[in-house]
């Protein structure tokens, strides 16, 4: 194969994804053009994965590259938003690392020795209602910040106030399960780590 991954039509979408993204970062400050930017590179991020297995070009580097352009672009948001965004983002390329790392590219399917709620919310590759609902806290919830903050739900959306808290509430609360897991990720890489040193220790 070599570099003809590189062409694979799920990588073209990550490439077109990166193009929008470095879009949203020139254009923070006009919601006009950034707030629908972001959203096509969110929904264009549903359909890499659909497109890898439909033209069966499933690769590790896709897998890798999904998952990077994701970070990139919510890296990007929460650390324009706010001043501790930064704490987030770190968190999420933590977590990047330590499960590409010791995981593999098939690491949403290795958590079988988890506790429960770490089993339910990866089951099936995020394709459960508790799954949804973290994806939902970790994708949604930086764009509807930003929505709000800039008053993108209320004038052009024209959605009440209470509506506004309720969603960001039911997000947040999702972003905070999602947290949980990437914590849960971290202490398995720790465990990971210490294991390995032993098994060297003692050859």
């Amino acid at each position: 194969m070599g570099l003809k991954i590189l062409l694979y039509v799920p990588n073209i979408i990550g490439y077109i994804r990166i193009l929008l993204l470095l879009v949203c970062w020139w254009t923070f400050n006009y919601p006009i053009v950034f707030f629908p930017c972001y959203v096509v590179s969110i929904i264009l991020d549903g359909f890499d994965g659909f497109a890898a297995r439909t033209f069966e070009q499933v690769s590790e580097f896709g897998a890798w590259f999904d998952v990077a352009v994701d970070n990139f672009g919510r890296t990007m948001l929460w650390s324009l938003l706010f001043q501790w965004g930064h704490f987030i983002s770190s968190l999420e390329w933590c977590v990047f690392v330590c499960t590409h790392n010791s995981m593999g590219a098939d690491w949403k399917n290795k958590f079988g020795d988890g506790p429960w709620w770490v089993r339910k919310t990866m089951a099936n590759g995020f394709k459960t209602p508790v799954g949804a609902f973290a994806i939902f806290g970790l994708h949604v919830l930086p764009i509807w910040l930003y929505g709000y903050y800039n008053r993108v739900l209320s004038a052009a959306f024209l959605m009440p106030s209470t509506m506004q808290w309720l969603v960001t509430a039911f997000l947040v609360a999702g972003r905070l399960l999602c947290m949980a897991v990437e914590f849960w990720c971290l202490w398995i890489h720790i465990m990971y780590l210490i294991r390995n040193e032993k098994e060297t220790q003692g050859k």
